[in-house]
């Protein structure tokens, strides 16, 4: 039986020899593309096409028709390529968008002829480039997804889009289109290549990417984009950058050694899905297969809660759509038929539900069963306060690769949580919001106490930020000018490890400010000419983290304009930001600091659905990590970041 999948949705792929078949509505160039973990295009031989129709694992077709097939062997798949996807173009001369046409049909079938899995793409319109579906290798064994992600500027957006540069991506595009057999009914020039590659000058951004709302969610702090606040009324709306999501990969040498191939996965009954193995994702480390992995269920949980939603949409669409029908028709409301054909609409309704709804648990069990071997393998700068890994952890000697903020989860499966982790170092700051405006759990709160669970958020964060770098990396500064986060703040004075104490009153703000602002200018200055190791003495040369409590009281113009300063050209040169603040308190200074607030990353102090993730947009709920209400995990954890800068001082 073929399973028919919704976009978004996978299916396991139990051969390692399938056909990939094409049913076009039109004549169409079909490519297959080869990707790494994180679905980024690199090297040479990523593209089979009608002029290199060969790759390792696929064989590609060779000319422009409607209907296509594609010959895979997985085993022969080289190790370092986790993703192959199908490709399908229009063709230069042919229909200018994929909405004009049929909707294609994609299937996966055994070479005997029976279909394990198809998708039909519907849905596009302006595109004229599309991945169709891709199969990629999870845990050892492959699945097969689809994808439907189309692109109005063609193929060398589509490429773009994938990793590769501008320029490469043109000359790729122009490398497979300009190879079409003129037999074949379309006239491949490179006069016409422009309208079909795009202008290569301009941002490529997907199609089908969802259209801006006038209040959308933050997106996931670990992408890097904007916080997409609501504009104020200084601010000129713009549409957001492309961002690469993709976890950048080093880049070896001549000296250096291959990347590491990930951990086979353990072995399995025939039939039974793969047993997870912690660390089983492509890195140079540990660490980083884990962060990989982290990332891997993070798009895992995204796109199957996204097919889900999908099906679940369609049927009560479809059911809709059969009830009208039924109620529109005479003989049903005459004949006393139409109670049965709202019956019958409600039953098939329930069918396609109960479908989608085995395939989710499928999926959910899986991920649920890799989680509960991940999280107790991971290290302190990803695990959560109450992983006894903390217990027995030390000062490191290097700096980690990432830091947990929090947890994610989706009302589907609020017990399965994904570990949000921030890339280290911080390239933004970070803003916990202590105000109740936006918040439907902050408006139930007590002021006082929310204001109390933000400090301590804030402190817990600093924390774990100086636990898990080697000894003397941070000096930590705390603005505090009214003295009201003092509670919060006691471990960390206690315990000596900031580099002086909290700043009170506006003369503590403006000197802290001051001192912090001019670092940021001498670094600058140092790295422009090329001399970093010619600073002051003075000069702090370790990273530098602010915590500013209470913004804005205690600060003046001057002082607004040198957090701005910080914010925007600090974190390029060691300086990071951590604000604990209520935005509307700040709403004396007007749209000025609009761009302070959405250059932050805002994270709240209770569950609170803002941020989104960069696949398909659901909006997932943040959950702080903070350690177990009694546990002295946070003293002792400060006790040994004392000791280490005791024992490292000379």
């Amino acid at each position: 039986m073929t399973a028919e999948l919704v976009r978004g949705q996978n299916h396991p792929v139990s051969r390692s020899r399938v056909e990939i078949r094409v049913s076009a509505g039109t004549p169409v160039l079909a490519l297959a593309s080869l990707a790494d973990e994180q679905g980024r295009f690199s090297g040479n031989g990523i593209l089979a096409h009608p002029g290199a129709r060969s790759l390792p694992g696929v064989e590609s077709p060779g000319e422009l028709a409607d209907r296509h097939t594609f010959a895979v062997d997985l085993d022969e798949v080289a190790a370092d390529v986790h993703r192959l996807g199908v490709l399908l173009v229009l063709p230069p001369g042919g229909p200018v968008r994929f909405g004009a046409v049929p909707a294609s049909y994609v299937a996966v079938a055994d070479p005997e002829g029976a279909e394990l899995a198809g998708y039909t793409l519907t849905g596009l319109d302006a595109e004229t480039a599309v991945v169709a579906l891709e199969l990629y290798r999870r845990q050892g064994a492959w699945k097969v997804r689809a994808v439907g992600q189309g692109y109005a500027e063609g193929l060398g957006a589509l490429l773009t889009d994938g990793g590769l540069p501008a320029l490469a991506a043109a000359e790729l595009a122009a490398a497979a289109l300009g190879t079409i057999p003129r037999t074949a009914g379309a006239d491949a020039t490179l006069a016409t290549m422009p309208t079909l590659v795009g202008d290569l000058r301009a941002p490529q951004t997907p199609a089908q990417a969802p259209a801006p709302t006038p209040e959308p969610p933050d997106p996931v702090p670990v992408s890097g984009h904007p916080y997409a606040g609501t504009p104020g009324p200084g601010d000129t709306p713009t549409a957001p950058p492309t961002i690469s999501y993709s976890h950048p990969r080093r880049r070896a040498t001549s000296n250096e050694p291959p990347e590491p191939a990930p951990r086979p996965a353990a072995p399995q009954e025939p039939g039974q899905a793969p047993r997870p193995v912690a660390g089983d994702a492509s890195g140079w480390s540990m660490d980083e297969r884990l962060y990989n992995q982290v990332w891997g269920m993070f798009e895992d949980l995204a796109r199957t809660v996204a097919a889900y939603r999908s099906a679940v949409e369609f049927a009560d669409s479809r059911m809709d759509r059969e009830l009208d029908e039924a109620l529109s028709d005479p003989r049903h409301r005459l004949g006393g038929s139409g109670n049965a054909a709202r019956d019958t609409a409600r039953a098939r309704r329930e069918e396609l539900v109960a479908q989608a709804q085995a395939v989710l648990d499928r999926d959910l069990a899986q991920l649920i069963a890799e989680s509960e071997v991940v999280e107790p393998a991971l290290p302190a700068a990803y695990a959560r306060w109450d992983n006894p890994v903390w217990h027995g952890h030390r000062t490191p000697e290097e700096s980690p690769l990432a830091l947990r903020l929090g947890d994610l989860h989706l009302p589907e499966r609020p017990d399965l949580r994904i570990p949000m982790l921030s890339r280290l170092p911080l390239e933004r700051g970070l803003w916990i919001d202590n105000g109740r405006t936006g918040s439907e759990a902050a408006m139930t709160m007590d002021t006082d106490r929310l204001r109390r669970a933000a400090m301590d958020m804030a402190v817990a964060l600093a924390v774990r930020l100086l636990a898990v770098h080697p000894a003397d990396r941070f000096s930590v500064h705390v603005i505090d000018a009214a003295g009201a986060g003092s509670a919060s703040l006691a471990p960390l004075v206690r315990s000596g490890v900031l580099a002086g104490p909290p700043a009170a009153g506006a003369q503590g703000v403006t000197q802290t400010l001051a001192g912090l602002t001019r670092r940021v200018d001498l670094v600058q200055m140092a790295l422009r000419a090329g001399a970093p190791e010619d600073l002051p003495p003075d000069v702090d040369t370790a990273d530098q983290l602010l915590i500013v409590h209470d913004f804005p009281h205690g600060f003046d113009d001057r002082a607004v304009t040198q957090l701005r300063y910080l914010a925007d050209e600090g974190a390029a040169v060691g300086v990071h930001l951590l604000m604990v603040a209520d935005r509307d308190e700040a709403s004396a200074y007007g749209p000025l600091l609009d761009p302070l607030w959405r250059s932050l990353m805002r994270l709240s102090p209770v569950p609170d659905s803002h941020l989104a993730d960069p696949w398909v947009h659901h909006a997932w709920t943040f959950e702080p990590d903070l350690p177990p209400q009694g546990s002295r995990v946070l003293d002792q954890a400060l006790d040994r970041v004392a000791e280490a800068r005791r024992t490292t001082r000379p």
